[in-house]
């Protein structure tokens, strides 16, 4: 989980746009920001895509599509979103939201460049797929 930054200013406001598959987020200090559902899925905080520790994160592919089923309170620090992937074990704390928010440009251009020097796809979830798809052998010769 991201750290709880007492200076972070709280959600006034949490909109879900099913149709334009965003959320939208106003806090106490006036700041509005209008997060995507597939830039918070490819950036959850939990274990899963961040790992446990340094360079242990999974890139997230997969997942243009991907829609926040249910949003639930935690406390009074953050929300659990459940994704439609079946993902619902990240708790976004108020000040991941507020630093999402503020670097979401930055953030989805270090991820879309991550997607295509793999060669990954936004499309295609490459973690379900057979070794040999991932890695683009397995054509049958030998």
């Amino acid at each position: 989980m991201a750290g709880l930054d007492k200076h972070t200013p709280t959600p006034t406001e949490i909109k879900l746009h099913q149709k334009s598959h965003q959320i939208e987020i106003t806090f106490a200090d006036g700041k509005s920001f209008t997060l995507s559902h597939e830039l918070l899925r490819v950036f959850s905080p939990s274990a899963e895509v961040r790992g446990h520790g340094p360079g242990q994160e999974t890139l997230q592919t997969g997942k243009r599509n991907v829609e926040i089923v249910n949003i639930e309170p935690v406390g009074n620090y953050a929300v659990k979103l459940n994704f439609s992937d079946g993902h619902d074990t990240g708790l976004y704390s108020w000040d991941l939201l507020y630093n999402l928010g503020e670097n979401q440009d930055k953030l989805w251009q270090a991820y879309l460049a991550r997607i295509e020097a793999v060669g990954a796809s936004r499309d295609v979830d490459s973690s379900t797929l057979p070794p040999a798809t991932k890695t683009g052998g397995g054509c049958g010769r030998h």
